[in-house]
């Protein structure tokens, strides 16, 4: 039978897929010596299993109870026992951090007998009766799924009854009130009792952990951060430490350095006389961590100790969530810690010189998500402005939205178009889908460590936490900072998650320094342009794939260069056709006779050449990549119902120019555009169109030379699906090039099936390919991205059809297929073939590493995203190692 279950000293940080993250690094550190409560991991296999069986695998549970009777033997303790009870905790841990995705239960064990064994052995009866009531809430929430609110309200009220207005406050006769009203709700909710047994507490809490793993918060969750469906969770089981035994207890969470800059030092929170999951949940105000030096120094010392130990042995930075019982000092979990993009790069860099990581480790400890965060504009000019309020810098960025009190009108707004700031008290996992639709996260409750810090920080959000002086009232949809200043839902606020500052209004933003960085304007002193530009040199001596970019203005081209690009991938020459010029268009359409055609052609060339001459200059010495016009035709004519609409009500007064472009028009009509005269077709169809393009490159090139330049041009032959059509263009350009003694590679865009399936026939007859991969994927799938994504993505998402959109990332089993078989026999037919992508997943880093795996020459995107896809293309090139960065 295989192995369900592992004792703490059988495992290890590099059973992750087996154990999950959190079981993984419990065992590393008990290998390591440290203070871990004892414990056992139950795998990710039982997880799996059980999920498709639809029940928990055979022989499970005779494995858990061999390693509590361990467990119990090496504490002289029985789980539940009246007199002595062992108490353990039922946590989550999958292979990659999901925080607060997943739920956890403390105090297992604990029942009407053994609360009273756990006051005489604690000589504390307030903490026993605490205890127990905080089983009863988790357990009721997690396992039966009652609303949370239920117990929230009855703990308020017992706040009221009692007249205190803090849960300290609350005396064990309170609290045993409590408990009695907490089992009235199971009971009410359930129509049972709450479990009084030990095992059946343990084993049902064990269940509903693996059941949350499908919980509609956690696939919301993996989906934003492109985590595998099919992993499954572990779940650990640990021996309870209790830091709620007075103020010589309490609980934290520490980081080895700030995740939110990077800077070294001591950062995380800390609670006194507080249990599991209250620093993280937010619902009371921790201190910092440095103030536990003056509460208890000997722990504090051996904190740091330890800290250290961990980060050098993790060679990163380190979260870690710690108990102190009574003054002794209890690790219960660590990992690799989310940390803001900013300090990504700062501490991939700090590593390096510290010699504990090489470049190559630190260029794949960041990504190029992070890059675009860091390339985000800032705040300017809101010195001059007083913030109303201020709270934690828990995730920096600048974010300006309108306040909004509630997750589902978060994603209402979101919609529509808007953009908001998820206003909370505390956020819990149910706030996930609006934090995802928000610009920003505003909490007036929570540290650092907060759910709503760490799950921001892990997407890349704005945040700011505990901002104590705003009351949020989320019912009446305001909050009010201090001076009496209310704001309303709907009302426009800013936050600036660098310095925890609260505006209201909207503040100005700034370019981010990055930016200024690429485009040769940062302060080049400054640590984290500094950080950067070391990766960006690695990656770019790393990398294979060059980088183009998707231009069709001079300006464009200008900046892309600045950014670092290695050339134009693809030029839209249609872009050029529109405002003033597309009337010149409306002639050549209209064109009867072959002198009128050649009007129309004529006046539109001097146009082109200028276009290509500027662009030309800005790309001096670099290859631009010419795609001869490909749009729907209906594109540059009137809309067929609004012209029929202004001839009718013209009457015999309409013009003749008007009577005749109806005409043409209804002549031209189409049903699915997307699939009609365009592309190559259009040049095939319309007489000296595309001549006259080829002869405005040709021109501008010997103009550009003329000039002192070197202007590369490429011509690229749009939508071609047949060798047949790529000829007829080739040659009739050909002959043009040679009339003005100009050279240039001619080529095409793979964006239909047919061609990717036929490429070693059209290969023969092209220098180039380029992948158009937005047309490959709705041609592929046989959808039009425009039509369909509002229609039902967000369904298939849900269904698990797909893991990401096909627009957003590459479709690796439908439309990569298709590439890799064009890559392949295009090349067989001439080795010497030069292939690229210029669709808009040129820019995602998932599809950039497809790329250089099937061995393609270039990626072109737009010019924000060049540095993204530089950087990627480095990762790319980098021997394949699982990050933890996750």
């Amino acid at each position: 039978m295989p192995k369900y279950v592992y004792g703490f000293t059988e495992g290890n940080k590099d059973l992750k897929e087996l154990l999950g993250g959190k079981g993984a690094n419990l065992a590393e550190m008990t290998n390591l010596g440290l203070p871990v409560p004892p414990g056992f991991t139950i795998t990710t296999e039982a997880c799996r299993r059980f999920l498709a069986g639809g029940g928990v695998p055979d022989g499970l549970w005779d494995e858990v109870d061999k390693h509590l009777h361990a467990m119990e033997d090496g504490m002289g303790k029985r789980l539940g026992a009246p007199g002595d009870p062992l108490l353990v905790s039922v946590r989550s841990g999958a292979k990659f951090s999901m925080p607060g995705m997943m739920e956890t239960v403390l105090n297992i064990g604990l029942n009407d007998e053994s609360v009273r064994g756990l006051a005489a052995q604690a000589g504390d009866e307030r903490f026993a009766w605490d205890s127990y009531r905080r089983l009863i809430q988790m357990f009721g929430r997690t396992v039966l799924g009652i609303e949370g609110d239920r117990f929230e309200d009855a703990i308020e009220r017992a706040k009221r009854h009692g007249g205190v207005t803090s849960d300290l406050e609350l005396t064990a006769e309170d609290l045993r009130r409590l408990v009695r009203t907490f089992k009235d709700i199971v009971k009410d909710e359930t129509g049972r009792e709450f479990p009084e047994g030990p095992r059946v507490q343990m084993r049902m809490a064990v269940e509903a952990v693996f059941d949350s793993w499908n919980a509609p918060r956690a696939i919301v969750y993996r989906r934003q951060e492109r985590i595998p469906a099919d992993l499954g969770t572990a779940v650990n089981i640990v021996a309870m430490v209790f830091g709620n035994l007075g103020m010589d207890s309490g609980t934290g969470v520490a980081f080895t350095r700030d995740p939110g800059t990077g800077n070294q030092g001591v950062y995380g929170d800390y609670l006194q006389n507080a249990q599991g999951e209250d620093v993280v949940a937010g619902i009371r105000n921790t201190i910092p961590l440095q103030e536990l030096e003056k509460i208890d120094a000997s722990s504090y010392r051996e904190l740091l100790g330890i800290m250290r130990t961990l980060e050098n042995h993790y060679r990163d930075l380190c979260d870690i969530e710690f108990t102190i019982e009574r003054g002794k000092l209890w690790m219960l979990q660590t990992r690799v810690g989310k940390r803001t993009a900013e300090a990504a790069f700062r501490i991939a860099t700090q590593l390096v010189d510290q010699g504990l990581i090489d470049m190559d480790e630190a260029l794949e400890r960041v990504s190029g998500d992070q890059l675009a965060q860091l390339m985000f504009p800032r705040f300017a000019g809101h010195a001059r402005l007083i913030p109303i309020a201020k709270g934690m810098n828990a995730s920096p960025g600048a974010a300006v939205g309108r306040a909004v009190f509630s997750s589902e009108r978060a994603e209402e707004l979101t919609a529509r178009g808007e953009e908001v700031i998820l206003v909370r008290r505390e956020t819990t996992p149910d706030d996930l889908a609006g934090m995802i639709a928000a610009r920003g996260v505003l909490t007036s409750r929570g540290g650092k460590t907060s759910h709503a810090a760490v799950v921001a920080r892990g997407m890349g959000k704005t945040c700011v936490c505990g901002a104590e002086q705003i009351e949020v009232d989320p019912a009446g949809r305001r909050f009010t900072a201090p001076g009496g200043v209310v704001v309303e839902e709907g009302e426009l606020i800013s936050i600036d998650g660098s310095t925890g500052e609260v505006y209201r209004g909207e503040v100005p933003v700034m370019a981010s320094p990055v930016v200024q960085y690429f485009e040769g304007a940062g302060d080049t002193s400054d640590d984290l342009i500094q950080a950067v530009h070391r990766v960006m040199v690695h990656a770019d001596e790393r990398r294979r794939l060059a980088v183009r970019a998707n231009a069709d203005t001079p300006e464009d081209a200008a900046r892309a260069r600045g950014f670092g690009a290695e050339g134009i991938g693809l030029c839209r020459t249609e872009h050029m056709f529109l405002g003033e010029r597309r009337r010149l268009v409306e002639d050549l359409i209209l064109a009867v006779s072959g002198e009128e055609r050649q009007a129309a052609l004529d006046a539109l060339e001097p146009l082109q050449r200028s276009d290509f001459a500027g662009i030309f200059a800005a790309m001096d010495g670099l290859p631009v990549t010419v795609r001869l016009i490909d749009p729907p035709l209906h594109e540059f004519l009137p809309d067929l119902t609004a012209l029929s609409v202004k001839v009718a009500l013209a009457g015999e007064q309409a013009t003749a120019r008007d009577r005749r472009l109806l005409a043409a028009v209804k002549r031209l009509h189409e049903e699915n555009p997307m699939l009609g005269l365009r592309g190559v077709r259009l040049g095939l169809v319309i007489p000296g169109l595309f001549a006259m393009q080829v002869r405005a490159i040709a021109e501008a090139v010997a103009e550009r030379r003329a000039a002192g330049g070197d202007p590369r041009a490429e011509i690229m032959i749009p939508l071609v699906g047949a060798v047949q059509e790529l000829e007829h263009v080739r040659d009739e350009a050909r002959g043009i090039l040679a009339e003005n003694g100009v050279e240039a590679a001619i080529g095409t865009m793979i964006e239909v099936p047919r061609a990717a399936l036929t490429a070693g026939q059209i290969a023969e007859a092209a220098h180039f390919f380029s992948f158009g991969t937005n047309d490959l994927t709705q041609m592929t799938w046989g959808f039009s991205r425009d039509d369909v994504e509002a229609a039902f993505f967000s369904r298939y998402l849900e269904l698990g059809v797909f893991g990401v959109s096909p627009f957003e990332s590459i479709d690796r089993g439908g439309v990569g297929r298709l590439m890799s078989i064009a890559v392949e026999e295009g090349r067989a037919a001439r080795p010497d073939l030069k292939i690229g992508i210029c669709g808009e997943h040129g820019g995602d880093p998932e599809s950039v590493r497809f790329c250089h795996d099937i061995g393609l020459d270039y990626v072109s995107c737009s010019p924000f995203r060049v540095p993204v896809a530089r950087l990627e293309a480095g990762r790319a090139a980098l021997p394949r190692e699982e990050s933890d960065s996750r």
